[in-house]
């Protein structure tokens, strides 16, 4: 089991930046490609970015692509997400994700555990 506990979110005027952050404690013996995903109110659970187990490549949606900055810290079990240039449209529920087959993937579905989620909060 693992287990994975989001924090950093909060309320932030839109331009401004905000950095999450996802631990993990439990079988973190060996590393797991790890997703960032989102849910907005009323919307469906998006994919936001991925990191593969050893932080050799990362991929973003386009929507947050050149703002946002998925990176990991092994030593630390810990994932985060470093989210600039915020738009109002970035208010939703942020979730962390981790793959134990190491696969990167932008579909939800194949994620194995997931956090709580952290409130990101974008004021216009």
């Amino acid at each position: 089991q693992v287990q994975l506990v989001e924090s950093g979110g909060g309320l932030v005027q839109a331009g401004g930046s905000l950095r999450l952050s996802c631990a993990a404690s439990g079988r973190t013996g060996s590393a797991y490609a790890m997703g960032w995903f989102r849910q907005a109110p009323g919307k469906e659970r998006e994919f936001v970015a991925y990191i593969t187990w050893n932080g050799g490549s990362t991929y973003y949606a386009d929507s947050v692509k050149g703002r946002f900055t998925i990176s990991r810290d092994n030593a630390k079990n810990t994932v985060y997400l470093q989210m600039n240039s915020l738009k109002p449209e970035d208010t939703a529920v942020y979730y962390c994700a981790a793959q134990m087959g190491r696969v990167t993937t932008t579909r939800d579905y194949e994620y194995d555990y997931w956090g709580q989620g952290t409130q990101v909060t974008v004021s216009s």
